[in-house]
């Protein structure tokens, strides 16, 4: 059992003495077993910066780029998308909820009177699909993205039963684009309300492909 105090003790002194005590000052920056992202690359506000050829790190805006809450006065777009597209209302449109419960269905909003204005609301659903799902939800919707070749967890199957329109409205699929679920972050702020309910559609359309695919067969 001495030995083992002594061990302790040899290799509490070892770390006191390479990372030293509370409030000691050091000339040297210090060891970082775990350094998260307390040390990483980025651009600091009007500093030089070798990463450009001019050696400045303040750029200027990408043409045609606008960020948003900056529009000129009287303009309420940002690249053609409304800013309260982004949400801030209230209704099924804007939050998936009918009262108390998820809604299902399409949101009259949209205004999708004829088949090409469906078909073109579905291509852009793919399109969007493509971008940020189907990494993990793979391009056909089963769960079995890139990072599901990563170990990560509790990928969604859209062609579970559970994931059908009778057990997971459409409402609720938007509430989980719109604020995550799990492992899921939220997308809120990043996809326009219009395009979460065009990768709805989307998804609601790879599900009856697949089951078209399993009756045929």
């Amino acid at each position: 059992m001495r030995y083992f105090f002594l061990a302790y003790a040899l290799i509490a002194l070892l770390v006191v003495g390479v990372f030293g005590v509370r409030g000691q000052h050091f000339s040297k920056p210090p060891y970082r077993i775990f350094p998260d992202m307390d040390d990483q690359d980025k651009l600091k506000a009007q500093k030089p910066d070798a990463f450009f050829h001019d050696n400045h790190g303040a750029r200027l805006p990408v043409a045609q780029t606008q960020p948003r809450g900056f529009n000129e006065d009287g303009k309420l777009a940002v690249g053609g998308i409304p800013e309260y597209e982004f949400g801030g209302q209230t209704g099924y449109y804007y939050t998936g909820h009918v009262g108390d419960y998820f809604g299902t269905g399409t949101p009259a909003e949209l205004e999708l009177t004829d088949e090409a204005a469906a078909a073109a609301f579905i291509h852009r659903g793919k399109e969007r699909f493509d971008i940020y799902c189907s990494v993990c939800h793979g391009k056909s919707g089963d769960g079995q993205g890139v990072t599901s070749q990563y170990g990560v967890p509790g990928i969604a199957n859209f062609h579970l039963d559970n994931f059908k329109p009778a057990t997971y409205p459409d409402g609720r699929i938007f509430e989980t684009i719109t604020n995550g679920k799990g492992m899921m972050g939220a997308y809120g702020y990043n996809i326009p309300v219009r395009d979460r309910w065009a990768i709805i559609a989307y998804v609601r359309t790879l599900q009856t492909a697949k089951e078209s695919q399993t009756k045929a067969k």
